[in-house]
This record gives C-alpha cells, sequence and structure tokens, in this order.
C-alpha cells in the first residue's frame, strides 16, 4: 500500500488543508502503479493519505475527478515546445517521444486513460489544444486533425507498453526448426540492434514509417482541400 511520507494528523481542526487536489492525484498514480486499475478505490486512496474518505470529497467530485487529475499529471510530462518553434513533422516527433516516456512510467494509466473522456482534466485539454493549433497554423485541414492525432497516440501507447515488456519476449529457442524464418528474423534483429533495447529499435522504426506516411497524405489532403 503506498503512503505518503508526511506527519499524522493533529486533534482538531488543523490551521492548514491536509489535502489538496494535487495531492491526491499524485497519491492515485502512486496507488495505480503499485495495484492497477482494478486496485484503485477511493476508500484505498484515503487509506494511503490516512483520512477519511470523506475527506477526499472537499477536494474532489469524485473517482472520475481524481482520474483527470491523474491525467494531467501524466500529460504535463509530455513536451508540446516544439509545435511553436519547429515544422509539425519534426515537433510530432519531439512529442511522440516524449509522450512514450510519461506514459511507459506509469503503465497501469495507458488503458485507464486511453478508455475515459477528458472530462475535467484541463491541463490535458490544454495540451491537445497547443498540437491542434500547431497543426492547423501548417495547412493540415481541420476534420483531419483530431484523427490523426488520436492515430498517432494508439501508435504512441502501445509502444509505451512495449516499453516495459521483457527484451527476449520474442525469443524462439527451443523452436528453431518449426519457424525457422521467425528464428532467423530474430536473430538477425540480435545482430543489428548491438545495445539498443528492442523496444526503442520497434519505436523508432514504427514512429519513422508513421511520419513519412503522414506526410504523404499531408500533401494530398492539402491539394484536395484547395
Amino acid at each position: 500500500m503506498a503512503e505518503i511520507d508526511r506527519p499524522a494528523r493533529r486533534v482538531g481542526r488543523p490551521r492548514t488543508a491536509v489535502l489538496t487536489r494535487e495531492l491526491i492525484a499524485e497519491a492515485a498514480l502512486r496507488l495505480l502503479d503499485e495495484s492497477g486499475a482494478d486496485g484503485f478505490t477511493m476508500a484505498r486512496l484515503a487509506q494511503a493519505l490516512r483520512v477519511r474518505p470523506s475527506a477526499l470529497y472537499n477536494h474532489v467530485d469524485g473517482k472520475e475527478d481524481v482520474i483527470a487529475g491523474v491525467r494531467e499529471l501524466v500529460s504535463d510530462r509530455i513536451d508540446v515546445s516544439a509545435f511553436e518553434t519547429q515544422p509539425w513533422d519534426a515537433a510530432m516527433r519531439v512529442w511522440a517521444h516524449s509522450y512514450r516516456v510519461a506514459f511507459a512510467a506509469h503503465p497501469p494509466t495507458v488503458a485507464l486513460l486511453a478508455t475515459l473522456p477528458l472530462t475535467g482534466a484541463l491541463r490535458t485539454m490544454q495540451m491537445y489544444d497547443t498540437v491542434v493549433a500547431a497543426m492547423v497554423r501548417a495547412g493540415w485541414p481541420e476534420p483531419e486533425v483530431l484523427p490523426t492525432i488520436v492515430a498517432v497516440e494508439s501508435f504512441i501507447l502501445g509502444s509505451a507498453l512495449d516499453a516495459i515488456a521483457p527484451a527476449d519476449m520474442f525469443d524462439p529457442s527451443g523452436a528453431e526448426d518449426t519457424v525457422p524464418a521467425f528464428a532467423s528474423a530474430y536473430e538477425a534483429r540480435i545482430a543489428s540492434l548491438g545495445a539498443v533495447p528492442p523496444a526503442d529499435a520497434a519505436f523508432e522504426t514504427g514512429l519513422a514509417a508513421l511520419l513519412d506516411g503522414l506526410r504523404v497524405r499531408y500533401e494530398r489532403v492539402r491539394v484536395a482541400a484547395s
């Protein structure tokens, strides 16, 4: 059970607020990391913070509001600064790298946040606003922007999970005679990677291919929209 390192409450009314929405979100993120989405409840969160469950509701509206705060904590670590200074495709590369790192650090949040609405996560919405505005400025037709972002995100989130997978998860040892092509490709990959983690190499290959395809689509949709 995760516990925040903070002194026990004194008897009587505290002079300052014991909890904040940010502190609750930080504790929730730690609890999710340790227990997963299935082990996350408001009761367990209150226990981690050493307060009564009712105390949480002075700062958050409920579980969905806590999850919104968690989403903000994770998305705060995603770098969107390049969208202010670089071409859309170069900026998207920077964004994709930091996005993957942010979620790979907290794997249980991937499935949880990917399937819940953005309601209440204002800072996350502002992150998306920066990306959307840059793509529109670059000439992407507005109807194309969100589908493109979601397509890139789908790849990033899968890559974030791959980043924590065992490096030898594709090892066909013992079945080489049954799957000779697969075994040969596995050995070839080992020989080519050197010290580079397989998940990182796969991410770079996929991101390069994705951006190459998006550049082609970018030119096509701009012509169609003109």
